[in-house]
């Protein structure tokens, strides 16, 4: 499958999908800790495309890692080297659910790019 951030139209809206179903029934029954100031989880998480990029990621392991296939110690290692940085991330105060509370979301704006791109031609001098 391809990852999340490159897929767009229904591509993107059946992956978003399936990465619902797996979040609400599987993530957060089993993993999803109390909300705080200090621990924030946004109710439409859907919203934040980190959120998104970085649960999608973390399924595309689960499914690697614990499926009837892996090695027995896939669990452990989805637990150690995925589970906890991401979580850790997305539950960050500072991280993409920062100002969002239970029930509330609140959008985020992002950092301002310059429109010129650098290493573009440069602009064409419009007496020419």
């Amino acid at each position: 499958m391809r990852f999340i951030l490159y897929q767009e139209g229904p591509e993107y809206g059946r992956t978003l999908r399936q990465l619902t179903l797996w979040v609400h029934h599987v993530l957060l029954p089993v993993y999803g800790r109390e909300v705080s100031s200090t621990a924030p989880w946004c109710s439409a998480w859907w919203e934040h495309p980190e959120a998104v990029a970085q649960l999608h990621g973390l399924w595309l392991a689960w499914e690697e890692l614990t499926d009837s296939d892996s090695p027995g110690s896939g669990p452990a290692s989805w637990h150690r080297d995925c589970l906890g940085p991401v979580m850790l991330s997305l539950r960050d105060p500072a991280g993409p659910f920062a100002g969002c509370k239970p029930g509330a979301h609140r959008a985020k704006e992002t950092p301002p790019v310059d429109a010129m791109d650098p290493f573009g031609p440069p602009p064409s001098d419009p007496k020419d």
